[in-house]
């Protein structure tokens, strides 16, 4: 419950708001983050006979969501959800994980497959592959080493930071110097620093003095080296007092300071509140999470571009690859990869961490739990990383899992490689051969080792594919469109690591670019070529184009076609008949010779002089280019409609 009122409802109600609107004791309970005094209260108006709203329905089932009571709440969000609309989609996410943690899974499958319709295709993409992923989730998988640290506190301790070689968090232990933060009991957050020692704990916490100081909310810092400035989270203020919006909300804004204590505020707005700021130095973007009015969920992550941290764009909504209808904080960017954590549905506990890498074109993959090493029931986030000197990888975390030494602990980890379940990733184009035109639409299907359909995917409008699942040791790629070619491997554990790490470039052969029509008849399309005056021996040429009707075979193994061979008028008809015989026997050898299957070829004809396109029948005087029009070989597709 701690985290989530301090990382996801940074919000005080005035009283004078609370003066303005007609509010039950429960209401007045539930706004003030008693929930379980407001269980109570609810359940007692009830009692007397009360009315109670769908809105205060909605409270009672947050107040038993907070409170861990996911039977009654998921009972109760289900109840609104079948006959109102008011319930926002951040509620539908609770309900839909107070079923999760009910251990009602079937029952929320099938709830999902009636909603597959209105939900986005991303949320269901994503909820398939985690689903798959956690489930495949191996022992050699968990090898994250995680300690709590000594400066932790019995008060909330979270939002880790790196700061040369010290470490600075966020945290509501007791000052002299702070107000209690009314809801939780706590004191308002500040900032603090530790000292990082060699094995990783932090040491001697005090508070950070080179942000200015504030009666009220700051935290969440982070120290871009780059800049050598600091951003964080602070109250919206006036004349040292909290600033409320018009509906008694006071939020919290985004600022910046100079190492000479120099502020200035990046984002600010009384009905916003921003959290957990990044900034990325190779793209000069400030990532964070707010919770703007076109969120998809409670709070959302975004980035902003800036000169040198000094805003010069609108926010960016990360889109619904990253953000669901739940809550997506703590973004954190490493080595092309955005971690974070949020609390949809799908997950392991409340808020659990993941990653999505960042393509070159700024897409980002599907996000992956990083398992049950690491997430826990309960709520994970803040997570940061960085290489060590050891060759592996260490960093730190905030957490409410059972064992902390207060509501939220910052807990260190190190890892040996990269964090992650592993994945596997293709993406690239697909186009014709030797056109270079893109293919829009082609079928892109991942099989199994033992063939069984995985996923399919199609090429954009400009041909480009990626497709996303778990780690398999091997897989068939088949790619393939109607009137296309199509392209079919079996790659094994060591190719795969290899073709992500590029895109791959498939050609397919468009089958009109290979086809024409000739005598009334579908032929394949080759250059011309004549056999040596009364032989039938192959030469280099005719090989060359032979080679081709071999490839196109191989591209359209379905394809079954005849050889007809014909001679020109000159000679008898019995050595003409015979001679293009002979000639069409000699390119059914060699294509068998190169691969084709026997199957493939249906017929070999010589049909001599029987068929002269012209006039240079017996008798009859023609020049030698006129007798040439009569010598040819034709590929003749017998099943041509038929192929795909």
């Amino acid at each position: 419950m701690r985290t989530r009122l301090l990382l996801l409802a940074f919000w005080v109600v005035s009283t004078v708001g609370l003066a303005q609107e007609k509010m039950t004791k429960a209401d007045k309970l539930f706004y003030s983050y008693a929930y379980a005094n407001a269980i109570e209260a609810y359940q007692k108006q009830m009692r007397d006979g009360k009315l109670m709203t769908n809105s205060q329905f909605l409270n009672l089932a947050d107040s038993y969501f907070h409170t861990g009571d996911y039977k009654n709440a998921s009972k109760l969000y289900l109840q609104v959800n079948s006959k109102d609309t008011i319930m926002s989609v951040h509620q539908f996410n609770k309900m839909l994980q107070s079923m999760a943690k009910n251990s009602e899974k079937d029952r929320l499958n099938a709830f999902l497959d009636t909603k597959k319709e209105r939900l986005p295709i991303e949320l269901l993409e994503n909820m398939d592959f985690n689903s798959e992923l956690l489930r495949a989730e191996s022992e050699s998988d968990k090898d994250f080493q995680i300690f709590n640290l000594g400066i932790n506190s019995p008060q909330a301790d979270f939002s880790p930071s790196f700061y040369k070689d010290r470490l600075l968090f966020s945290s509501s232990r007791l000052q002299k110097s702070k107000k209690i933060y009314e809801p939780s009991g706590d004191s308002f957050l500040d900032i603090y620093v530790g000292r990082v020692g060699s094995n990783g704990d932090v040491l001697n916490a005090n508070t950070f003095t080179t942000i200015p100081d504030s009666k009220y909310h700051k935290a969440t810092p982070y120290y871009s080296e780059s800049l050598d400035r600091f951003f964080y989270i602070l109250s919206n203020t006036e004349d040292d007092r909290l600033a409320f919006d018009e509906n008694g909300k006071n939020s919290l804004a985004l600022g910046m300071v100079y190492p000479n204590g120099f502020f200035r505020f990046l984002l600010k707005d009384l009905s916003t509140s921003f959290y957990y700021p990044f900034f990325q130095d190779s793209t000069n973007r400030i990532y964070f999470a707010a919770n703007f009015e076109d969120s998809l969920g409670g709070t959302d992550i975004y980035y902003v571009n800036t000169n040198n941290g000094q805003i010069m764009s609108e926010p960016f909504n990360l889109g619904p690859r990253v953000n669901t209808a739940g809550n997506e904080i703590a973004p954190y960017v490493f080595e092309g990869s955005l971690y974070f954590s949020s609390d949809v549905f799908y997950g392991l506990g409340g808020m659990d961490i993941y990653k999505s890498n960042i393509q070159p074109d700024g897409i980002f993959t599907i996000p992956v739990n990083l398992g049950s090493s690491i997430n826990s029931p309960s709520d994970d986030f803040g997570f940061i990383i960085e290489e060590n000197v050891f060759g592996g990888y260490s960093g730190y975390f905030s957490s409410n899992r059972k064992g902390g030494k207060g509501g939220d602990d910052i807990y260190g980890f190190k890892i040996n490689r990269v964090p992650g379940l592993k994945t596997l990733i293709l993406r690239g184009s697909v186009a014709e051969i030797g056109q270079g035109q893109k293919i829009e639409k082609a079928s892109v299907k991942i099989l199994g080792g033992s063939e069984d359909l995985i996923k399919e995917v199609y090429t954009d409008e400009d041909g480009m594919f990626q497709v996303e699942l778990p780690w398999r040791d091997a897989i068939y790629l088949e790619v393939g469109k109607e009137r296309y070619s199509k392209f079919r491997y079996r790659y094994e554990e060591n190719k795969l690591e290899e073709i992500q790490k590029t895109p791959l470039d498939i050609e397919l052969l468009f089958l009109e670019n290979i086809v024409e029509k000739k005598e009334g008849k579908t032929v394949l399309k080759l250059n011309d070529f004549l056999f040596a005056k009364g032989m039938s021996d192959l030469s280099m040429d005719m090989m060359a184009e032979l080679d081709k009707v071999a490839q196109i075979v191989q591209e359209f193994p379905r394809m079954r076609f005849r050889i007809e061979s014909h001679t020109d008028s000159r000679g008898s008809k019995y050595a003409n008949k015979k001679l293009s015989t002979q000639r069409a026997e000699a390119v059914q050898s060699y294509l068998l010779q190169k691969g084709v299957p026997g199957a493939n070829i249906l017929s070999v004809e010589g049909f001599g002089e029987e068929k002269i396109l012209n006039n240079c029948t017996d008798g009859v005087y023609c020049l030698d280019f006129l007798h040439n029009q009569n010598l040819r070989t034709l590929i003749v597709i017998e099943n041509y409609s038929e192929l795909e």
